[in-house]
């Protein structure tokens, strides 16, 4: 194995270790130590195996640090995620681009299980390995209970 650089999301973290996840191929790197990261933290990062067996990795560089924060908002869908909602069957999920940078993902739920639908959302870490793809600056999901519309706005 050699160095890899990339983005990664620390999805665990305690004293002695943490384990960061790609965010563009998904694999899975177990840190041999904890170099002062967090869980959620975003890391544009260079890691490298640890010799001699090569099953944990230490991280060499780090270029860039930040959170992105994923956060509920009071303001109601916009006009183009209810146009996106009246296409969709209940259960379904469509995605577009934003104008410049992002992507808007619209979730049609039944009414009665949007603030679920919400919560799993906010604690879901594909939304913030999404994020960190899309190198965009925080997530907002706006939602309408007596709709079932959840629209999930990763914003630059």
């Amino acid at each position: 194995m050699s160095e890899k650089s990339g983005t990664f999301l620390v999805t665990h973290a305690d004293d002695d270790s943490a384990v960061l996840a790609d965010v563009r191929d998904t694999h899975v790197h177990t840190l041999s130590s904890n170099p002062g990261v967090e869980v959620g933290e975003v890391l544009e990062a260079t890691v490298s195996p640890d010799p001699p067996m090569e099953v944990t990795w230490s991280v060499t560089a780090v270029e860039e640090r930040t959170q992105i924060p994923v956060e509920r908002s009071d303001e109601r869908p916009t006009t183009q995620a209810y146009d996106l909602h009246a296409d969709l069957a209940e259960g379904d999920v469509t995605t577009t681009e934003r104008a410049g940078t992002g992507e808007v993902h619209v979730l049609a739920v039944p009414p009665a299980q949007t603030e679920d639908a919400v919560a799993d959302v906010l604690d879901d870490q594909a939304t913030l390995e999404r994020a960190a793809r899309l190198d965009v600056n925080r997530v907002e999901i706006r939602f309408d209970a007596d709709e079932g519309v959840v629209s999930v706005r990763y914003l630059p």
